[in-house]
């Protein structure tokens, strides 16, 4: 066997290099390079190795938990099928990328992580940022990021490297197990030299399978179909990450059952198809509440059911409500006793469609979905509409953004009270427009997450919405776009404040305590003056080009050169938190306490109790797929269909 001899840390980059993926035919490098912030953790070893490798791109980051992130707006953007590298150093470069690891372990978006790790050999113990824990002697910072990674392994011995990433890259090829995967590298242990297989560097493609569920369970899932009178299809992240958005509005348009979208599902139909319903749960539309309050069968798509989306288990309110889950995870698919379909969301259409072809459900539920859908583009209209033509709420706001992205845009968001509006307003003309990070929610992702779905898609415009709460987290990424030449456009929304948390308390009777950028007032309290945040001068400062836009008239301006501008551009609306978009009858469940000396709070408990009593546990059997299974489960009715009192 012929070997070569290299460090540790020369080896896993000199691996990376070389992993392909293909699917369906397609073929290309799967790491797009390595971001990160060196430190005597990993400046010797991984950025010793990198140096050595002009040809694997690295990036240099300004916060560990933003590199992540990058990497996480990378991977979503290119579906999963390409992502970066994550380095840091021992202490706190490896623990700020904690955060980061949720976010793409929720998401199921491929991330490696590369933290130096503190010596193996324990010689120097305890280093410079070490922890050390009395009752362990292996225990570094770095265990932290375990539970929030798919695959984690510490090498201690250069030997272990080959298996350590394979398994790595198994993880983070695999559609239903990816996530972050954490090889945690002891700084002593990078920089030792062993003896590799030649083999280990070999150009290796990993095939991403499309898997198909079980015939039987295929053969259960269309009898169901065929029996449901008022079907609705909800179509979630998986639809994206599998391209099957062609396969859904085929399968959608033939069987003329309407499709409802999750957060992270948002794109998957076309805005304009009669059968698209808009979002569906607590950020839902008119339309999409309306219809999943009535189905007698959800068949979703690539979704794992999150609380948004189900209204806390109020929005799906018939009585016999019965589940097909379509999902590459077992664990997602086994949902609410439905009928698991463990198989690719594309495969798993086409199988569908080919079992119920000629099958179409009742016209009249169609053409009420089609109704429902024209009122909705009409009540989008006037929500979007400022109430004198220029006032710049934040609806108006999203509706230019959303007029400047035009066919090709892509819009980044992740928390706050954008996602939500964005959810319901955004009109998605193409699979990649929308990308917003819901899962995890993460406030700071925008910048970043934007930085990387502009490198996973140059040729489109991307625009990051960003609110004040989420920019003054880590705004210090927009650097990155300055030394990376990347043409990001950042519209700051400024609403002086937490608006999103803000709404939330009021609506627990805490009228918004603690949530507005205010100077500490006469009372003890944060009750006195705005802040003067200049937001101009901080994105000026950063390298950016900066400007306020004050009307719908200067916003449009605004974002129309920013189109063609070769520098990143950030553009500052001030909006006013008072202006919010209706809720269309869904309800969220957030605790209220139960005792308070304060009338709002009481009578907001008093809600909570009535409210609560909608959620179901959907535990109906799944049958199969005979009219006599059909039967509703042991909840008690819904009150009031889901919606909040």
């Amino acid at each position: 066997m012929r070997t070569r001899r290299l460090t540790m840390a020369q080896a896993i980059i000199e691996f990376l290099a070389v992993q392909e993926v293909e699917r369906d035919d397609a073929r290309h490098k799967f790491f797009a390079g390595c971001i990160g912030i060196f430190g005597h953790g990993n400046l010797a070893g991984i950025g010793q190795a990198l140096q050595e490798t002009p040809d694997f791109r690295y990036i240099q980051a300004r916060n560990e938990q933003a590199a992540v992130h990058v990497a996480s707006g990378l991977a979503k953007q290119s579906r999963r099928l390409r992502t970066l590298a994550c380095t840091s150093s021992i202490g706190p470069g490896a623990t700020n990328m904690v955060t980061g690891a949720a976010v793409a372990t929720v998401n199921h978006l491929p991330v490696l992580l590369l933290p130096g790790d503190v010596f193996a050999s324990r010689r120097p113990d305890p280093v410079l940022q070490q922890l050390q824990v009395p009752y362990a002697g292996d225990v570094s910072v770095n265990d932290c990021l375990r539970p929030v990674s798919r695959y984690f392994d510490r090498l201690t011995r250069p030997e272990q490297a080959p298996s350590a990433l394979l398994q790595a890259m198994r993880v983070l090829t695999d559609p239903a197990e990816t996530g972050a995967v954490t090889l945690a590298l002891p700084q002593d242990v990078q920089a030792e030299a062993a003896d590799f297989p030649d083999e280990l560097f070999a150009p290796r493609v990993w095939h991403i399978p499309r898997a198909l569920p079980d015939a039987a369970a295929l053969q259960r899932a269309a009898a169901l179909l065929r029996e449901a009178e008022r079907p609705l299809i909800v179509a979630g992240g998986g639809v994206l990450y599998s391209e099957a958005s062609e396969a859904l509005a085929s399968f959608s348009g033939a069987t003329g059952i309407p499709v409802a979208e999750t957060q992270a599902g948002k794109g998957a139909m076309h805005f304009a198809s009669p059968l698209t319903l808009g979002s569906v749960g607590v950020t839902g539309t008119l339309a999409a509440n309306a219809v999943a309050c009535e189905a007698d069968l959800v068949l979703g798509v690539g979704t794992r059911y999150s609380d948004f989306t189900t209204a806390s288990h109020t929005v799906f309110a018939e009585p016999g409500v019965r589940f097909i889950n379509v999902n590459v995870a077992g664990f997602d698919a086994g949902r609410f006793a439905g009928c698991p379909l463990v198989g690719d969301a594309r495969a798993t259409l086409d199988a569908l469609a080919g079992l119920l072809e000629g099958h179409h459900v009742a016209e009249q539920w169609t053409a009420k979905a089609a109704t429902l859908h024209e009122q909705w583009e009409a009540e989008l209209d006037r929500v979007c509409t400022p109430p004198d033509g220029e006032t710049l709420t934040q609806a108006a706001v999203i509706a230019a953004v959303n007029e400047a992205a035009g066919e090709d845009g892509v819009v980044v968001n992740a928390a706050g009270s954008l996602p939500g509006d964005l959810h319901k307003l955004w009109r998605s003309r193409h699979p990649r427009s929308y990308h917003v990070e819901y899962g995890y929610s993460c406030m700071g992702y925008e910048v970043a997450g934007g930085i990387g779905a502009k490198l996973a898609d140059p040729e489109r415009p991307v625009f990051a919405m960003v609110g004040d709460g989420s920019w003054l987290m880590m705004s210090s990424e927009l650097v990155t776009a300055v030394q990376e030449a990347v043409p990001l456009v950042c519209v700051l929304v400024d609403n002086h404040g937490f608006a999103s948390i803000g709404g939330l308390s009021e609506s627990v009777g805490s009228a918004r305590f603690g949530t507005a950028y205010r100077r500490r007032g006469p009372d003890g309290q944060l009750s006195g003056e705005l802040l003067p945040i200049d937001f101009v001068a901080n994105a000026a400062s950063l390298g950016a080009l900066a400007r306020r836009a004050d009307t719908l008239t200067e916003l449009r301006e605004a974002l129309a050169d920013a189109r063609s501008s070769e520098r990143p551009v950030v553009i500052v609306v001030e909006t006013s938190p008072d202006h919010s978009v209706p809720s269309y009858g869904s309800w969220w469940d957030v605790a209220v306490a139960e005792l308070s000396t304060m009338p709002a709070v009481a009578a907001a408990r008093d809600a909570y109790e009535t409210a609560r009593l909608s959620e179901r546990p959907f535990v109906a059997p799944a049958g199969d797929g005979t009219s006599a299974d059909v039967q509703a489960d042991s909840s008690p009715e819904p009150a009031g269909n889901g919606r909040s009192p």
